[in-house]
């Protein structure tokens, strides 16, 4: 059993001409490119039971040869896709799982041997070389021809960068080289699972973010490596569907993404402090700032304009107003595509890549800091934060009409982002503590980053609306101004009662 490692990279077909022409692979490979035509079918059950045990199985017709291969576990880390492989030669068309078994590879179950079926196949032409790149010998390949799932089919023009040999930073190097030349974009998805969901004429579905299992006897580079991979996968999941517009919800997640990402970051500085660490940190922050501009407006549109509108159909102003609000959110939100559609952007997540796997990872830590203990360090500095930022909604409510003394929105923002920094890092290491001993906490501090986020909106939208005074009538302005205050003055008052339940929960660390 071998375990393959490949960057895959998605090329439009204008530009592989140039790249197969272009000075740098001959000086990279002395030896000549080979072209080759791979035809492969894919096998699985009616009901998909390999593709849910994370199994892909097929036969590929190379020449006159057929192999037979089973594809199994790893994942994708940072556009990085490594899975065990086993393959082994047969006479024909015809699955052996004698010879599979032979290979050492998992023993499929004779039920599910008897259901196998083709489900799709791809036919596409490969010129491939290899490469030596910074010690390290990669097979680069081109790829170029199509899925087919009964009478439906996709292209496929990508490149495959498969590590022979040394160092797995170096898949991330090439391909930094590759996209000084030709404009490229990380591939997240397989050939096997676009073929998947053409056969199922499945639809794109929004990727929630899920907590990585981490070990209280695992290192804590490794914990970190498992935390930003997690988050990475979260967010190249949700960025096609966020360029595309599928849903809002694809953009919403991709700023989850983030905003989990930069709290890792933050404990990585904790951990070890590093240069190239420092200027990812600050491009994911950067990124952050760029996508919450458009949210602003989202929220504004949809959470403060519609209700107003919805309440008042006839308002010839308030259409005005909305009418104006959703040209400037189409705007930002088409910035972000722009953004997320850069090679800037593409350039941002090899970097990231080739950091995951570079010296960083290598120093050796404090052997006394484990990391429960590491864990624990990072959830009291960041529980002392928010308590310190929020004491002062444990202070008795003022007396005075129309006041209760938060109107202090910057301070209410210090104590959002406490909160949120403390939730993501509690969830991230949750996997350490019993479930029922993390529930009940992160349950409320959810609901107190929920108030929190209510009323930054609604600060946000007094700052919006200003912008958007100069050209709309004052009695519209006014109205809407009234509507917000009425609703951030409820927001408040449900805020110290929140408070108060939060502060009681006992922590889990």
């Amino acid at each position: 059993m071998a375990v393959e490692t490949e960057l895959k990279l998605h090329i439009a077909p204008e530009h592989l001409g140039k790249l197969k022409r272009h000075p740098l692979l001959k000086q990279l490979s002395p030896a000549r490119a080979t072209t080759r035509k791979l035809y492969s079918v894919y096998f699985d059950t009616p009901d998909l039971e390999l593709r849910q045990r994370g199994m892909a199985l097929r036969l590929r017709r190379t020449g006159k040869q057929w192999l037979q291969t089973l594809k199994g576990g790893g994942g994708v880390q940072a556009g990085l896709h490594q899975r065990n492989e086993c393959e082994t030669p047969v006479p024909g068309e015809m699955l052996d799982f004698a010879a599979l078994e032979a290979s050492g590879a998992a023993r499929l179950p004779p039920a599910l041997r008897k259901k196998l079926q083709p489900l799709f196949v791809t036919d596409f032409s490969r010129t491939s070389r290899m490469v030596m790149m910074g010690g390290a010998a990669i097979e680069l390949a081109m790829d170029s021809g199509e899925i087919r799932a009964g009478q439906a089919a996709s292209p496929i023009s990508e490149l495959e960068l498969e590590l022979k040999s040394g160092d797995t930073q170096q898949l991330f190097a090439l391909a930094l080289a590759l996209l000084d030349i030709v404009p490229l974009e990380l591939e997240h998805t397989s050939k096997a699972e676009y073929g998947y969901i053409l056969s199922t004429a499945a639809k794109m579905e929004v990727c929630k973010a899920r907590n990585p299992a981490l070990e209280k006897s695992q290192g804590i580079p490794a914990a970190l490596q498992s935390m930003i991979s997690s988050c990475l996968q979260h967010l190249q999941a949700n960025v096609p569907g966020a360029v595309h517009k599928l849903d809002d919800e694809y953009l919403h997640q991709v700023r989850v993404a983030l905003r989990r990402l930069r709290a890792v970051l933050g404990m990585a500085e904790i951990f070890r402090p590093d240069a190239e660490l420092a200027a990812l940190h600050g491009q994911v922050a950067e990124l952050c700032a760029e996508l919450g501009r458009s949210r602003e407006w989202d929220v504004f549109v949809t959470q403060t304009l519609a209700p107003v509108c919805a309440h008042l159909p006839e308002h010839g102003g308030l259409r005005d107003m909305l009418r104006a609000s959703e040209a400037l959110r189409e705007q930002h939100q088409a910035g972000v595509q722009d953004k997320l559609r850069s090679q800037d952007y593409q350039r941002f997540l090899l970097r990231f890549g080739a950091w995951l796997h570079g010296d960083y990872w290598r120093a050796p830590a404090a052997p006394d800091l484990t990391l429960p203990r590491f864990a624990a360090q990072i959830l009291r500095q960041r529980s002392k934060r928010v308590a310190k930022r929020g004491k002062h909604l444990a202070a008795p409510s003022p007396k005075t009409e129309g006041s209760d003394g938060l109107e202090d929105a910057s301070q209410l923002h210090a104590l959002r982002i406490a909160c949120k920094k403390l939730r993501y890092s509690a969830e991230l290491f949750s996997s350490l503590y019993a479930e029922t001993k993390t529930r009940r906490y992160l349950s409320a501090l959810a609901r107190l980053q929920d108030i929190l986020g209510m009323l930054n909106d609604i600060a946000v939208a007094r700052r919006l609306l200003a912008e958007l005074a100069a050209g709309t009538r004052h009695e519209t302005t006014a109205l809407v101004r009234g509507w917000i205050e009425h609703d951030y003055s409820e927001r408040l008052a449900e805020l110290r009662e929140t408070w108060k339940k939060f502060s009681g929960q006992k922590t889990f660390w």
